[in-house]
C-alpha cells in the first residue's frame, strides 16, 4: 500500500474487511486503491491504452451523432425543423448510462451483497454535488458564449487543467510533487497555443463579437463546476475505497436522470406559476419534452439517432469512469482536453492535412509534457518500491 493512503485493517488476503467497506478512511491520493489496494496491478500502460482507445472512439462517434442530431433539416427549405432539445438528449444518455453501469455492476461483482451502489449514507452528499455541478456547468459555458468571443473560450476550455488541480490543492489538500505542476503548465500551453493556431474555421464560430465582465463571470463559473467534479471524484475515489467506477457511473447517472426529468415534467407548471423568470427556466423550453417527443413522431429517423448517441455517450463513460477509478481525475482531463488535438493529428496523417508551426510547438509541448510524467512517475513507483523492499 503507498505510503499517502495506509489503512491498518486488512485481512491476510489484502481485502478490506466488510464493514470497512463503503466507509470514508484517510488518505488521499490521484490514482484511486482498487479492492485489494493495489494500484500497480491496475494503473498499466494495457489498461491505459484500453481506456484511452475506448474514449476516444466512443466520444468521436457520439460527437458525429451529435451534430447530426442538432444540424440536420427534417423538414422542407421552405419550412426547417432541426432538433433542438438538450436536456431530453442528456435524459435518454443519462438514462442508458445507468442502465449500463448497472449491468456493469451485474457483471462484475462477486456476490449479491457487493458493489452497492450507494455503499453508505456519508457518500450521498460528495455524489450529489458531483451530479449538480456537472449538470450546470455545460449551460454556464453555452451561456457564456453569447457574452465572451469564442478565443476566449476555446482558451479557456484548454485550460481546465488548471482548475482541477487548483481545486485538488485548496479544498481538499492534496500535494504534489514540483513535476506534476510542470506537466499540467507544458500540457495546458501546449493545447492552448495549438488551439489559438487552428487554421480553418473553427475561429469564426459564433460568440460573443466582445468579452464582457458577465461572459468572464459565466466562464469562471464553468471551469469551477468542471473543477468541484472531477476533484469531487477524486475525493470520493480516495475517501470511499473500494468504491468503483461502475458504481461511481450508475449512481451519478441515477441521480442525473433524475434531475433533468424532474425538469421536464415541472418545467411547464413552474412556467405557468409565474415563478420560472425567477428560477431561470425559460418559457420557450419548457413544453420541451412534448416538444420533442412530438418531433420525433413526425421524425422518427431522429429517434434512432438519438438512441445511437445516448448508447454511445454511455459506452463511452464506461472507459471515463474506469480512467478516473485508476488513473485519477488528472490524466482523465489530460486525455479530454487533447482530445481534439490528436484528432487533428490523425487527420494530418490519415488526409495529408498540414498543420503551422505553432501548432506544432503545441504538440511538442504536450507529448513533451506527457512524456516526462511517465518517465518520472516511473522512477518514482521504482523509489517507492526498492524503499519497501529496504523496510
Amino acid at each position: 500500500m503507498a505510503s499517502n493512503g495506509s489503512i491498518r485493517s486488512r485481512h491476510a488476503n489484502g481485502n478490506l474487511p466488510e464493514k470497512a467497506i463503503g466507509k470514508p478512511v484517510s488518505g488521499k491520493n490521484d490514482v484511486a486503491v482498487t479492492k485489494t489496494g493495489d494500484t500497480s496491478s491496475t494503473a498499466t500502460t494495457l489498461n491505459l491504452l484500453i481506456c484511452v482507445g475506448g474514449i476516444y472512439a466512443s466520444f468521436l462517434t457520439w460527437g458525429v451523432l451529435q451534430e447530426r442530431i442538432t444540424t440536420t433539416n427534417y423538414g422542407t427549405d421552405a419550412k426547417r425543423e432541426v432538433f433542438k432539445y438538450p436536456v431530453v438528449m442528456n435524459t435518454v444518455q443519462s438514462t442508458f448510462a445507468a442502465l449500463l453501469g448497472y449491468v456493469y455492476i451485474l457483471l462484475t461483482r462477486k456476490s449479491a451483497n457487493d458493489l452497492p451502489i450507494l455503499p453508505s449514507k456519508g457518500i450521498l452528499w460528495p455524489l450529489s454535488l458531483v451530479a449538480v455541478t456537472s449538470a450546470m456547468s455545460s449551460p454556464f459555458g453555452y451561456a457564456s458564449l453569447q457574452h465572451v468571443d469564442y478565443i476566449t473560450f476555446i482558451l479557456a476550455k484548454s485550460c481546465k487543467l488548471l482548475p482541477v488541480m487548483f481545486l485538488h490543492v485548496t479544498l481538499y489538500r492534496k500535494k504534489y510533487p514540483f513535476y506534476k505542476y510542470a506537466v499540467v503548465a507544458l500540457v495546458t500551453l501546449g493545447v492552448a497555443i495549438f488551439t489559438l493556431h487552428q487554421s480553418g474555421g473553427s475561429k469564426k464560430k459564433k460568440g460573443g463579437e466582445s468579452n464582457s465582465l458577465y461572459g468572464l463571470m459565466l466562464l469562471g463559473i464553468n471551469l469551477l463546476f468542471d473543477g468541484l467534479t472531477n476533484s469531487t471524484q477524486d475525493d470520493i475515489y480516495a475517501r470511499f475505497r473500494p468504491y468503483t467506477g461502475q458504481q461511481m457511473m450508475c449512481a451519478l447517472n441515477i441521480m442525473s436522470t433524475f434531475l433533468t426529468s424532474s425538469f421536464l415534467l415541472l418545467s411547464p407548471f413552474i412556467v405557468q406559476s409565474g415563478y420560472g423568470s425567477y428560477l431561470g427556466v425559460d418559457p420557450k423550453g419548457a413544453g420541451e419534452l412534448q416538444d420533442a417527443l412530438s418531433f420525433i413522431q413526425r421524425h422518427p429517423a431522429v429517434g434512432w439517432d438519438i438512441l445511437g448517441f445516448a448508447a454511445c455517450g454511455a459506452l463511452g463513460q464506461v472507459f471515463i469512469f474506469m480512467t478516473l477509478s485508476i488513473f485519477g481525475s488528472l490524466l482523465l482531463v489530460t486525455v479530454t482536453v487533447t482530445r481534439k488535438m490528436l484528432t487533428m493529428i490523425i487527420s494530418v496523417v490519415w488526409f495529408g492535412h498540414s498543420l503551422t508551426g505553432m501548432q506544432w510547438l503545441g504538440v511538442g509541448l504536450v507529448f513533451g509534457g506527457i512524456g516526462i510524467e511517465a518517465e518520472l512517475s516511473k522512477r518514482e513507483k521504482k523509489a517507492k518500491e526498492a524503499a519497501k523492499r529496504k523496510a
